[in-house]
Parts: C-alpha cells; structure tokens; sequence
C-alpha cells in the first residue's frame, strides 16, 4: 500500500548535498570553538562555559544536564590534571554514554540533548559526555482507563520511562526498540517497539517507513502522530488505538502488533487496530469470560442507542407516527403539547446543551467541572421543560445517549460517537427513516473501505473468518484463546499449545 504523505515529499539532502554549514568542524582554539557555539546556539542565556586548568573548556545547557554527576564524574576526573588528547579524557571519564565528535553540528546536538562538551585547546575533537536530567512526573494510575481489576500504573511523558514499563512486563530479548527522530526544529524521540519472530515484517517497514517520511517541524504529542501515519488521516474514525497503560500495550505487542512511544507524551499508540477493538476494555481479559462477555455487548450496544435514539425519535414523530405503540402516543403528545419547535430543532438544541456542559465541565477544574456539569444539567433540563422548550420525554432521550456515549474504553472513538449523531439527526429531520438508513449505509460503506496498516478494519467480520467472529465480540475462554488474531499476519501463529497435555491423574 502506498502512503500519500500530506506535507513536502521532498526528501532531506544526501550527505553529498548537505548544506555547507552542515559540514563546519570543530575549530582548534578554545576562543574560536566558544564563539562557534556561541553563534550556532544564538548565546542563550543559560549556556554555561567552565574552564578546568590547564586546557580543559566545559560547555553545557543549565537544567538539561544532572549537576550531581557534573561534579562527581566530570569536574572532579578531570579538574587539575593534564590531559594532551581526548583519549586521554575518555579513559579518565567514569560515565557510560562518552563519544568524540568532529562536527560542530553534531557536537551542537548532543548538547542541547543534555550532554557536557569537553573541548581541549588545540584539538580538532570534543568529547560528549551524556549528563542528561529529564524532569518527569511519577508514575500513577491511568486517568482515562481506568480498571478496578488489574494493575493500577500508566505511562508518563519520559519515553526512558515507559520503555523500562514496558520491559518489566516482556522480559525477552525478541523486544526490539527503534528509536527514530521526528521533527526539524523539536527533534522529538519516537521509539518502535515490536515482537521479532511475531510481529508482520511488512507492517513493521509499512510504520516505520511512514514515521522516518514525515518533513514536518514539530512533534509534540503521539496523537498528532497517530492521525498523520493513518491509512486514511481525513476519516473521522481512529485507525489506530490510543492507550496510557502499559498491560494493554505489551499485550498487543505480543499478539503482533506493532506499538509507538513518543518522548513526551503520556499515551502509545498501537496498531493495526479493528473496529470492534475499540469497544474492548483490558479488564475483559481479567473478568471471567462470561462477565467481559456481557460487558461488551453492553459496549457495542449502547454504542447504537448513543447515535440512533435521538434521530429514531426525530423521524418517527415527523414523518412515521404509525410506528410509535398506541400506549405511548397519548403521553408523548402530552409532552409536547406546548413545545413550539419541530422534533429536528429540539432535538438538535438539547444535544448541543448536552456537548456544551461537558465541554465546561471537561476545561474547569475538577471539583467546578462536577458541580457545573451536576447542577447545570438538573437546572438547564428542568427549566426547559418547564418553560416548554423541549418535552421531557426527549429529555430523557437525550440523557440516555450521552450517558451511553461514555461507555466506549477509548476517548478517541467516544468523540467519533458524539460527532456522528448531528448528521444523522439532520438527516432524521428530512427525510426520516430513509434517511436514517442512508446515514447507516454510508458510514458502513465508509467503515468496510478503512485499512489500520493494511489490514482490513472490519476484521473479522469483513473479510469473514467465521473462526475469529467468536472472540472479538464474545470474550472467549483463555483456553480457547490460544490463535494469535489474523489481523496481524503474525509469523508464529499460537500463543500456546491449542491442546495442552493433561497429566495422568494416579
């Protein structure tokens, strides 16, 4: 599959054609190689300069380097002490990350990744010795994924961090780590993490090649990320999956699946990923199947009653009155008696109530958004019904469908369920339950074309594999579990003995 890139598909000079600043070594005099550096950093005001007797000149960035092994480790091995070449500061050096470099573009880089530039008067070379000190929250609970069976830890925004997480749970030498730079002017780290022997070679080069393509300035967050090396980045649905616990992570990744970290953001991204996977939860796998069964059925179906309630409700009382029961046509009259707008408008003022209390009580802090979104809600729905803006048999309607929009386990697909009912109720409005359908049509249309990586979204459904069907809605025993999904492609197919040997019993 080829993979349209939406920005300069331009590629970077080759070395043959780097650009002539690109090329600048380091110069020989302490005073030159000051000045240079001076220049090239534009002379920040947190550049450091330090000069160690007799020839030793120390440049760093202040509050990217760890002060504790500034002086322990560097000043203290080398402060009075001849040193003639850079050899000789590297054998002195009691730190692991330590490296020459002749380029003033390279030796400019690392510094400002946390590294101490060590120049010696006269030298064509630098030493870098990596110091970096990356502030970084501690480790919590996940916010937005929460379980109460489990473990109760998530990512944070240190790339280190999270990938040592990730290590604890896949203790094998088959996790591969590849670290990719994205970003012209952040530089930011991108870590590709996948299984050797499972994950899909195709798909590993697919992500990968998409990653390493990308000309773009910034890289700030994994969700920017994740919408740019989609198969279709225009579609409103996510093709590839958003988590911050590091389970859920790791158990994709064996699976063969491929997984992304960015450096700086709390979420990783996985891929490829099916539709119906984004109804799953993690705790499914910790719940005895018959729960995890139920639970994801009440998913998938309160993802139905999220988008088609309120426009079923707006067709059947504008255009198709019969299929309402005669039981509820006296009270729903009733409710309606003194309310002056169409069902279409109702409808449509009441859900865009709804998107503006969470909206506020999403932006306020903690204790002012609950409160805001409790008693906004109880006063703004009573004194409409009161004042017969809408009846209260709508207001219930529309409570039951955002309350069923918070089921989805993912925050990405949760928007595409509030996002998608304004269309359909429109087309509600129009032209009723034709229209509800021609709605129906087009986003399945729409879901059957979508690829995450290649692989079909509809999986298993679409292509049918009768035999997968049974465990991506219905959790199935783990026994029975035992087939990597077919999505992937994986290259080892089981995670265990389909048939395990039984012992005697004596």
């Amino acid at each position: 599959m080829k993979f349209k890139l939406p920005f300069n598909k331009q590629q970077p000079p080759s070395i043959k054609e780097a650009p002539k600043e690109n090329l600048v070594r380091v110069a020989h005099t302490t005073e030159h190689f000051i000045q240079s550096i001076k220049n090239a950093t534009n002379d920040p005001a947190d550049l450091i300069i330090k000069s160690l007797p007799p020839n030793l000149t120390l440049i760093y960035i202040d509050n990217l380097i760890d002060d504790q092994s500034l002086n322990n480790d560097i000043i203290a091995c080398l402060q009075n002490k001849p040193h003639e070449t850079p050899e000789d500061i590297v054998m002195a050096l009691s730190i692991a990350e330590v490296s020459q470099a002749s380029l003033l573009k390279e030796t400019v880089a690392s510094m400002v990744n946390g590294s101490v530039v060590i120049h010696v008067d006269g030298s064509s070379q630098v030493i870098l010795a990596n110091i970096a000190s990356r502030e970084s929250r501690a480790l919590s609970a996940p916010e937005n994924e929460s379980q109460v069976i489990g473990t109760q830890v998530g990512f944070n925004e240190s790339l280190s961090t999270n990938i040592s997480l990730i290590r604890r749970y896949i203790v094998s030498p088959n996790l591969c780590n590849e670290k990719i730079k994205v970003g012209t002017r952040t530089n930011t780290s991108v870590s590709l993490l996948y299984m050797h022997g499972i994950a899909n070679d195709q798909m590993i080069q697919t992500l990968r090649q998409r990653i390493t393509d990308l000309t773009i300035d910034e890289l700030l967050d994994s969700a920017v990320l994740a919408e740019m090396i989609d198969d279709n980045s225009l579609s409103v649905f996510p093709q590839m999956l958003l988590t911050e616990r590091p389970d859920r992570f790791c158990d994709a990744v064996l699976d063969g699946k491929v997984g992304v970290l960015v450096d700086g953001s709390s979420m990783a991204i996985i891929g490829p990923q099916a539709f119906t996977e984004f109804f799953q939860s993690q705790e499914d796998q910790n719940l005895r199947w018959q729960i995890a069964t139920f639970l994801r059925l009440l998913r998938l179906t309160a993802f139905f009653l999220s988008v088609y309630l309120t426009p079923f409700y707006v067709a059947a009382l504008t255009f198709h009155y019969e299929v309402i029961p005669q039981a509820f046509l006296v009270p729903l009259s009733e409710s309606r008696a003194l309310v002056p707008f169409p069902p279409i408008f109702e409808a449509l003022l009441l859900e865009i109530i709804i998107e503006l209390l969470r909206e506020a009580g999403a932006r306020l802090p903690t204790k002012i958004g609950q409160t805001i979104g409790i008693v906004g809600g109880i006063v703004i729905g009573t004194a409409a019904v009161q004042a017969g803006i809408t009846s209260n048999i709508l207001l219930i309607i529309i409570a039951l469908s955002a309350l069923a929009s918070f089921t989805s386990p993912s925050y990405m697909m949760g928007n595409v369920i509030r996002l998608i009912r304004f269309p359909i109720i429109i087309l509600a409005g129009f032209w009723g339950f034709y229209g509800i359908m021609l709605a129906f049509c087009f986003i399945l249309i729409h879901l059957l074309r979508q690829t995450s990586l290649g692989a079909p979204y509809m999986s298993p459904f679409y292509p049918p594999r009768l035999k997968e069907m049974r465990d991506s809605i219905i959790r199935m025993p783990i026994p029975l579990t035992a087939k990597r999904p077919a999505l992937t492609r994986p290259k080892d197919d089981y995670k265990f003995e389909p048939e395990p040997v039984k012992p005697e019993k004596s």
